[in-house]
């Protein structure tokens, strides 16, 4: 990691945190954070690397990064995504980003909803506003490909979510590939390995 990006970034913090309100990233694991061992090959968590790639990025977006647990998104429990939903609850940020896995993020998304919004409004619609719990815009966003392989689409995706999360109105919503969806009307390919509309 460059010296200097670092710093460039960790100073940013510091200055425009009194400026502009700071968005909450909740880290849970997923593929966006795994090691590589080399001696079996196997993937493993150790710790975060979101500084790191905020850094890497020049982000000057003031930031609070908090660890909720590392762990592949095929093992969260009832009670992993009730801690997520908790956690977004009792967050004072009203704009959060939530890093995860791939292969169960939706299904996260729609506890969140759940959480946030008691009642759904019209049958076959889109009801995303968040009617309870304090109004907030979630973003849940991942990578396929770890960030320490060297050609992770999590820069990008992480990107995404931080612009997303600024412009999109209160709501849940998942951001991939360059896309943003509302948290029910999305699916993942994993045929392809993309995030589609599950209707247009």
């Amino acid at each position: 990691m460059d010296y200097l990006l670092l710093q460039g970034f960790l100073l940013s913090q510091k200055n425009l945190s009194f400026v502009y309100m700071k968005i909450k990233i909740f880290v849970t694991g997923g593929t966006f954070d795994k090691e590589y061992n080399e001696l079996n090959g196997e993937l493993f968590f150790k710790d975060t690397h979101l500084t790191e790639i905020l850094a890497l990025g020049r982000s000057r977006v003031p930031v609070d990064i908090s660890m909720l647990m590392m762990k592949d998104s095929l093992h969260m429990t009832d009670a992993d995504r009730n801690t997520i939903a908790k956690n977004c609850q009792q967050a004072k940020e009203e704009k959060i980003i939530i890093t995860h896995g791939t292969d169960t993020m939706v299904e996260t998304a729609a506890v969140l909803a759940k959480e946030f919004t008691p009642s759904l409004k019209g049958e076959g619609k889109s009801n995303n506003s968040l009617q309870g719990g304090g109004k907030k815009t979630i973003v849940l966003t991942g990578a396929l490909i770890p960030y320490k392989f060297g050609s992770s689409d999590g820069l990008f995706n992480l990107g995404s979510a931080l612009a997303f999360v600024q412009t999109l109105p209160h709501g849940i919503y998942v951001a991939m590939n360059g896309r943003y969806f509302n948290w029910d009307n999305v699916r993942k390919n994993k045929e392809v390995g993309d995030f589609v509309e599950l209707k247009k």
